[in-house]
């Protein structure tokens, strides 16, 4: 009893001078000890809990790097199983940084196109001038600059996968030459005229609605259909409250890891706070907090401190808008 009374003070850091009542001294101590060992419990619960959550990470399964175990994310796993085999063409729509890409190289790895290549390009990154060249190749001399033939990313994923990411951005254009592709296997690189042929199965990806882009006039109705054969709507983050812990302690893993940093959990009021917050920016922004809270975090666990201000400021009650009752639809929607 008498070294845990001085084991509670020491770790308390309360020392009661000796000419203090008895009554004081043990009333002090006693809750100093009450504090320690509440507070050795809390810590030894969440070392179970991040153990739990990391023995849940190691059965990902053949979906490699796609982590969830919510209904929401089980059924896009259960989607990739059915059409991974297949050659059709699938497009995948969600917001940006929910792991399109993810979705991609899981179709492509467990297709019997694995041994082959996967190509990707962000048809959103390049120049309207130079998409054409990327996808298709060009010969030497086609355009200033071209000083040697080339191959585009349709050649070089013979056999395999071609990953377009954010396709809507491509130019009607090149739309035309792709629609070609996509129906009769068939393209000619710029500035050539042989007929080139490509065994490819095409995966495209948008971050907007392309029915969308079809009504507005951006987009070809017909590469639309095309496209469109297998649909993929990959869920926010927001809508995937359940998979926060496994993939928050992924990530806090990965950067732990990358940062030479012994092995760190989340306080439950961290993991709270991930867990309500509305994650605009969804998988990547949570990849980008957890990165920050390994930088600032001085203990082996993650504090409310170690949150961007937006995240420890923001409450459920953010997300929620109150109208009057009577209010026309016009004043709901604006």
């Amino acid at each position: 009893a008498d070294l845990c009374q001085r084991m509670a003070i020491i770790a308390g850091g309360r020392i009661v001078g000796a000419g203090a009542p008895q009554e004081l001294i043990q009333a002090v101590n006693g809750r100093v000890w009450r504090k320690v060992v509440t507070k050795a419990l809390e810590t030894q619960q969440l070392l179970v809990e991040n153990q739990r959550l990391r023995e849940a990470l190691r059965d990902k399964g053949p979906t490699g790097r796609l982590i969830g175990r919510g209904p929401a994310i089980l059924k896009v796993l259960h989607l990739i199983s059915q059409v991974a085999p297949l050659k059709s063409t699938v497009l995948i729509e969600g917001e940006s940084g929910v792991g399109k890409e993810l979705i991609a190289d899981a179709i492509h790895h467990q297709s019997p196109r694995r041994p082959k290549p996967l190509v990707k390009i962000n048809c959103g990154a390049l120049p309207e001038g130079l998409i054409e060249s990327e996808l298709f190749g060009h010969e030497k001399g086609a355009f200033t600059g071209a000083i040697q033939q080339r191959k585009g990313r349709f050649e070089l994923a013979d056999g395999g996968t071609i990953f377009l990411d954010e396709i809507s951005e491509i130019p009607q254009s090149t739309q035309v030459k792709l629609l070609r592709v996509l129906q009769e296997g068939e393209f000619e690189r710029v500035g050539g005229t042989q007929t080139l042929k490509a065994d490819v199965r095409v995966i495209a990806a948008a971050n907007r609605n392309l029915e969308d882009e079809v009504a507005a006039g951006r987009f070809r109705k017909d590469l639309f259909y095309r496209l469109n054969v297998i649909h993929m709507t990959i869920p926010p983050l927001r809508d995937r409250v359940e998979d926060i812990p496994l993939l928050a302690l992924h990530f806090l893993d990965k950067f732990c890891l990358e940062n030479d940093r012994r092995p760190m959990g989340f306080r439950p009021e961290v993991m709270e706070a991930l867990k309500s917050y509305y994650w605009p920016g969804n998988i990547r922004e949570l990849q980008n907090v957890v990165e920050r809270a390994v930088a600032l975090c001085t203990s082996n666990m993650v504090e409310m401190d170690d949150l961007p201000d937006e995240i420890r400021r923001h409450s459920p009650e953010d997300d929620k808008i109150v109208l009057p009752v009577g209010s026309s639809m016009d004043e709901i929607e604006r």
